[in-house]
């Protein structure tokens, strides 16, 4: 199939087009017949950072019940979300799953309570931001070809990585800043994302306990779809009557998105991917209204389930493991992995006894502090191998 013709047939002007990519750091050959955007797609998902997703939860930490959502599910959720909204909208689908499969690479062991954790570990160092950690995995951190470290991703997946954090970037990725504003694509995630967690930590919570329907009803948005959903359905009680709320809540946010992300569109005449760079505003959203009742139910959430006393003594258990073993590792760096060491800008010589396993890992991988190698070494952990490191190394009848 000829791509190219393929999508200046279907996509939308203000699409990203795969011929209009800035292309990738480290020079490649074109593929036969997969865009650049195809194959990182398939980059991402045979990572190893894709695949430690499966082993980091969320909000819930720590291993509940074999069925609440970890990184990879959530992942998932927002993926096939995206793929919907990129097709109704007419943008490139390849490249909104790339982005949306990538968007929680950087995401530590222990939920947001582990990103607090490691960025108060090295404050004085620019902290640490699942954002930008993200995109140092993908550049430099994932061992998978050997001319170049890193997965060579385009220049427009590593750009959302950017464009997504509030944190001030070094010179090399300014240009990810300066070229405007985010592409549809990258918007389309980030509405996408919110849509997932507003609906599945809700039905996470209610699954274990920590809330009941009966006090969901005080939230307008659950309240306004559960009605719905019980007229309709007037037998369904318990886990079939919680599903299908789920399904019409996240139905009802992507139909009010579509929606208003067209009339954003059409109101400032977007009609080109630079129109898209130039606006000061979102194109990709919701309508007043739904804001509004998206407001109040994340309030809830915070209040009621995110400070859960369950919630937070996990939480507390998965910072004070992170916080032991950045001590340990940071005093006794040559307990770190051999491809650790490599990178801290000071390692004597007899403490770096692995070899390079390629010339471009050698040579291209920027030399950093201890503190900011334990950072990357913990930050790509799953909960379960933190756990296990934390007893091997505290508890005496631990793992060996």
């Amino acid at each position: 199939m000829d791509w190219s013709a393929f999508e200046d047939s279907w996509l939308a002007p203000y699409a990203m087009r795969s011929l209009n990519s800035r292309g990738r750091k480290h020079l490649e050959e074109p593929h036969p017949f997969r865009t650049i955007f195809q194959r990182d797609r398939e980059r991402i998902v045979h990572c190893s950072a894709f695949r430690r997703l499966m082993g980091k939860t969320q909000v819930l930490v720590g291993t509940i019940n074999d069925h609440h959502r970890t990184r990879l599910t959530h992942t998932l959720e927002v993926a096939q979300i995206s793929r919907t909204i990129a097709r109704r909208l007419r943008l490139n689908e390849d490249l909104t799953e790339a982005i949306a499969l990538s968007h929680d690479l950087g995401h530590p062991p222990f939920g947001h309570a582990g990103e607090a954790t490691l960025d108060d570990c090295i404050r004085d160092q620019g902290g640490f931001d699942h954002n930008l950690y993200g995109l140092r995995r993908v550049d430099e951190l994932e061992e998978r070809y050997p001319d170049f470290p890193g997965l060579n991703l385009a220049w427009e997946v590593r750009e959302a990585f950017v464009q997504h954090s509030r944190r001030p970037v070094p010179p090399e990725w300014r240009d990810f800043r300066e070229v405007g504003g985010p592409l549809l694509e990258a918007q389309v995630v980030d509405a996408a994302d919110s849509v997932a967690y507003d609906t599945h930590d809700s039905d996470d919570a209610l699954d274990i306990g920590l809330i009941t329907l009966h006090d969901l009803e005080r939230v307008e948005m659950w309240r306004r779809v559960a009605g719905q959903v019980r007229d309709r359905y007037p037998h369904l009680r318990d886990d079939p009557l919680r599903r299908a709320i789920i399904r019409e809540l996240i139905a009802w946010q992507v139909n009010d998105l579509l929606a208003e992300t067209e009339r954003r569109l059409q109101e400032k005449r977007i009609g080109s991917v630079e129109d898209v760079r130039r606006s000061m505003e979102p194109l990709v959203g919701f309508g007043p209204e739904m804001c509004r009742l998206k407001t109040e139910l994340e309030g809830y959430l915070r209040e009621v389930v995110y400070r859960h006393d369950q919630v937070l003594r996990m939480a507390h258990k998965g910072q004070t493991i992170l916080r032991a073993l950045f001590g340990w590792f940071a005093s006794r760096p040559e307990l770190l992995p051999g491809r650790h060491l490599r990178r801290w800008v000071d390692a004597p010589a007899a403490l770096v006894r692995t070899e390079p396993s390629t010339l471009a890992q050698a040579c291209a991988l920027p030399a950093e502090s201890i503190e900011r190698v334990v950072v990357d070494y913990l930050a790509g952990m799953t909960d379960r191998f933190a756990q296990q490191e934390f007893r091997r190394l505290f508890q005496p009848d631990g793992d060996q």
